[in-house]
């Protein structure tokens, strides 16, 4: 099926038709997304609200699914755990004297340095928002579409963010001490060198302290609190006889089967090498971070839809990008 101009009109002069119906398409599409642009700031803001450090916070249980290895609860507020009582019941790590478990009680608050990386983005993204609707020219349509595609970025960032991971994307964060919020991030460093996971904790974190030998390890993962600890020990030395054969094989007895996977790991914590003797990973669902991770899926794809709708107008090829 073809469509024909009547009366006929010269080449030229249809080319010329066609470019001025496409701008004043995208004139009317640039005033639509103007005024959508507040409803993405609200959804925004709904999340940077859900982050507030306000009381009295989120409470959530931290407990061992199918053994009473862990049992407590920690009480989160904005980016940090500000509350914590765990009983901790492990095999290489024997409970203080007359108590049937380990109680490890936190005394200064934690910092989820995710959480601060995600409240950074969740800024950012507002700022794009502001500049794209007050800052730059909204009728310009490449300006427009270059703010899309940062703030889609900036969204799919902190959703990736608050996503983590069980290495803390890949790297080591830590605060420096000059800041409650200020944060750095190395260069990340092979396994076998250092375990984010391992980053201790400052000694006046619990009270009374841990033990050297206990690592506590809190992040984000699918939105929802992540608890590692372990049990550390040095590199044990091969057993060695002039017969070749290990005691325990001279002796009958089979070997251990390993229990968690990094059990043959060697690990630098506080400055020594370390191995892995016993590990539990706990994960806690949290209400407020998973409305989080909703909101930014939902603004995210509409993100998505109006980059796709200005570059089409715009003859560009822009693809939603999916999750």
């Amino acid at each position: 099926m073809s469509a024909a101009v009547w009366p006929p009109i010269s080449h030229e002069q249809l080319i010329k038709e066609e470019e001025e119906s496409l701008a004043a398409e995208l004139e009317w599409l640039l005033n639509l997304l103007q005024e959508n642009l507040a409803s993405l700031k609200s959804g925004l803001q709904e999340c940077v609200a859900l982050l507030a450090p306000e009381e009295p916070g989120s409470t959530l249980a931290v407990s061992s699914l199918r053994s009473e290895s862990v049992k407590g609860f920690v009480t989160r507020i904005g980016t940090r755990i500000v509350k914590g009582d765990i009983n901790l019941r492990v095999q290489t790590l024997p409970p203080p004297r007359s108590l049937p478990s380990y109680p490890i009680h936190l005394q200064n608050p934690i910092l989820l340095p995710q959480l601060s990386v995600l409240l950074n983005l969740l800024n950012q993204a507002l700022d794009i928002i502001d500049i794209s609707a007050w800052t730059g020219d909204p009728h310009n349509g490449s300006f427009i579409a270059g703010q899309l595609k940062l703030l889609a970025d900036t969204i799919e960032e902190a959703r990736q963010t608050l996503k983590g991971g069980e290495d803390v994307v890949g790297g080591k964060w830590w605060e420096d001490g000059t800041s409650d919020d200020t944060l750095v991030f190395t260069i990340p460093l092979p396994p076998s060198e250092i375990l984010p996971q391992l980053t201790p904790l400052p000694i006046q974190t619990f009270s009374p302290s841990l033990p050297s030998t206990l690592s506590f390890h809190l992040s984000i993962a699918d939105a929802a609190l992540l608890l590692h600890i372990r049990t550390l020990a040095p590199p044990s030395q091969p057993e060695t006889s002039l017969t070749g054969l290990s005691i325990r094989t001279r002796l009958g007895l089979a070997s251990r089967p390993p229990v968690h996977d990094e059990l043959d790991q060697v690990f630098q914590y506080r400055g020594e090498e370390v191995t892995v003797k016993e590990k539990v990973r706990v994960e806690s669902q949290d209400p407020s971070l998973m409305a989080v991770m909703a909101k930014l899926s939902a603004l995210g794809h509409a993100v998505g839809g109006w980059r796709v709708r200005v570059g089409v107008v715009m003859g560009e090829d822009v693809e939603e990008e999916g999750e």
